[in-house]
């Protein structure tokens, strides 16, 4: 016996309600027999021009639309906030959570039965993939794809990566202003998501992984016809889906979300990843913890893409994409299912890889051990974590004395001083950066390096803090320290001339001052006044959790799939 869809709550009555529900949509031409029972497909749109990143999403969705009217469902796009990660101040991690309020409460309140999840930049995929777990309908993602890659001089250029390596050189005397301004235009050539493996291709990279979009998602060109095909094919998908009652919290199971962090190191992914796969994880109801992060340490760096390495996301699409790597990670994924309705491995099924320096075998990697590394200690007794793949290797284990920074405002106004008493060994701290201080947890981490160091050549120093970096950075930079310094930790009481302790090997991070020494300190210390005390904001710092609980809002944590009763009319 086929089950009711869910549509049927709003559509198929016979009564003043139905009638409310069915006229208002026929003004926009859609006949009776749309109605007729048939699945009804929500396109949950992230486009917007002030999101660069997914300003080809209008398209894609017109893609989605010819798929679902052909395997006989009924589409219907509907807008959703959008954030554009280069775009949005103090932060668009701050506004995640809102994004994923907007999703959910979008899909719960509407008469859809699948939803298609159209995102890319940094936190739209995270955020709409929350708020779709939270109701937990058949659902897929397709996301904008990634920019064609850049150009300059002649040279393959990378959005984020080069843009830090560029900055630098200015500041060192080594790259004109002029140069530094041209390159400015031929970096970001195509519409789409940065063509490193940053955050937004690491996400589509791990929503791959994880089987909740169809394969080669993650690297088709956003201008690349292949991806119209693509949604295409996914609108036909999710009508299937939606018939077979395939729902979301039968994707994304533990298995998944093992198989995400297998993959995150693989593809030498972004530090993001782990904050947005454990507020997903929160939603779907499944246990998942910075330990269990561990699992992908041993994995070796097989993508030799920007910042990990030196090629682009064209290059990688081009060597045969994720496809490429799940058949090269084959001895190590789990068995899971996937949107189309079989085991992960599928999705690896023929793949061949065109160009083995792009995408490097298990037995011959880039890096023999790529996973993010989880630290713990006094400095981070709930956890910090640091990217071995883009840091430098002899920093990884160091000890020095800190040099610190009580906010970003401190950073940026002292950074460039030439009287700045540090050294290449100089631990440099930044504290006022986590979910509650900034607030909402900016991409920070990854400091200048100060600009007399620059000079004299140094490009890379340990750098912790309680902030994210971008997926395109790179440095031996310690990030996500957990409790953040707003919330209490001891990251509040270094001071500048304190020795702390890195080791990537063991996994620690250790404050080099005495118990008695940091309860004199707590004794003194006083948070800082709340930057916001109204709106959205306030209700943020209220209620967000910690880093290693994903930065969620604690209220949010979980989901409720009680269907909705209660007429408005």
């Amino acid at each position: 016996m086929t089950k009711e869809k869910r549509n049927r709550a709003w559509y198929g009555k016979q009564d003043r309600d139905g009638f409310i529900h069915r006229s208002w949509m026929k003004n926009q031409g859609f006949p009776d027999h749309a109605f007729d029972g048939r699945p009804i497909i929500g396109i949950c749109n992230t486009w917007s021009e002030l999101t660069p990143c997914n300003s080809g999403l209008r398209d894609l969705a017109e893609g989605v639309k010819r798929g679902v009217w052909e395997a006989g469902g009924f589409p219907v796009e509907f807008p959703v906030m959008s954030l554009g990660e280069t775009q949005m101040k103090p932060t668009a991690m701050l506004f995640r959570n809102l994004l994923a309020m907007d999703v959910e409460e979008s899909i719960r309140a509407y008469g859809i039965d699948g939803v298609v999840l159209l995102g890319g930049c940094d936190k739209t995929t995270p955020g709409q993939l929350m708020g779709a777990a939270s109701v937990d309908l058949p659902t897929i993602v397709v996301s904008s794809g990634p920019m064609l890659n850049g150009k300059f001089k002649g040279k393959d250029i990378g959005s984020g990566t080069d843009v830090w390596k560029f900055s630098e050189a200015v500041r060192a005397g080594d790259m004109t202003l002029k140069d530094f301004m041209n390159a400015e235009s031929g970096m970001s050539r195509s519409k789409g998501v940065c063509m490193t493996m940053g955050t937004a291709s690491t996400m589509a990279s791990v929503v791959e992984a994880m089987g909740m979009s169809l394969p080669t998602n993650a690297a088709l060109p956003a201008v690349d016809a292949r991806r119209m095909a693509l949604s295409h094919m996914t609108g036909k998908r999710i009508v299937e889906m939606v018939e077979e009652d395939l729902k979301l919290s039968q994707v994304m199971t533990r298995a998944a979300f093992e198989n995400a962090i297998l993959a995150n190191a693989a593809v030498g992914g972004s530090t993001n990843a782990v904050i947005h796969l454990l507020a997903i994880a929160g939603r779907v109801g499944i246990d998942l913890s910075l330990d269990d992060f561990e699992i992908g340490t041993d994995i070796p760096l097989l993508v030799n893409c920007m910042p990990s390495g030196k090629y682009l996301m064209e290059d990688f699409c081009y060597a045969g994409g994720m496809p490429v790597v799940l058949s090269e990670l084959k001895d190590k994924l789990r068995p899971a299912k996937t949107v189309l309705g079989g085991d992960i491995m599928a999705y690896a099924d023929g793949a061949e890889c065109y160009n083995d320096d792009v995408i490097r075998p298990f037995d011959n990697p880039l890096k023999p051990a790529a996973g993010l590394r989880v630290l713990r200690g006094n400095l981070a007794p709930n956890g910090a974590i640091v990217k071995p793949s883009a840091a430098t290797e002899a920093l990884l284990e160091h000890e020095g004395e800190a040099y610190v920074f009580e906010n970003i405002e401190d950073m940026k106004a002292n950074i460039d001083r030439e009287d700045l008493p540090v050294t290449a060994d100089t631990i440099l701290v930044l504290k006022g950066c986590g979910p509650k201080g900034y607030p909402g947890m900016p991409e920070v981490g990854n400091m200048p390096i100060p600009a007399k160091l620059v000079k004299e050549g140094v490009r890379d120093m340990v750098r912790v803090s309680d902030a994210r970096m971008s997926g395109t950075a790179f440095g031996t930079v310690v990030l996500h320290v957990s409790p953040e310094a707003n919330a209490g930790g001891n990251l509040a009481l270094v001071k500048t001339g304190d020795r702390v302790r890195l080791s990537a090997s063991k996994g620690a991070l250790d404050l080099l001052v005495s118990d008695a020494v940091l309860a004199e300190r707590r004794a003194a210390w006083q948070p800082d006044a709340p930057h916001y005390t109204r709106g959205y904001a306030k209700m943020y710092v209220d209620t967000v959790l910690q880093a290693d609980k994903g930065a969620d809002l604690d209220f949010l944590v979980g989901k409720d799939t009680r269907p909705v009763t209660r007429e408005s009319h």
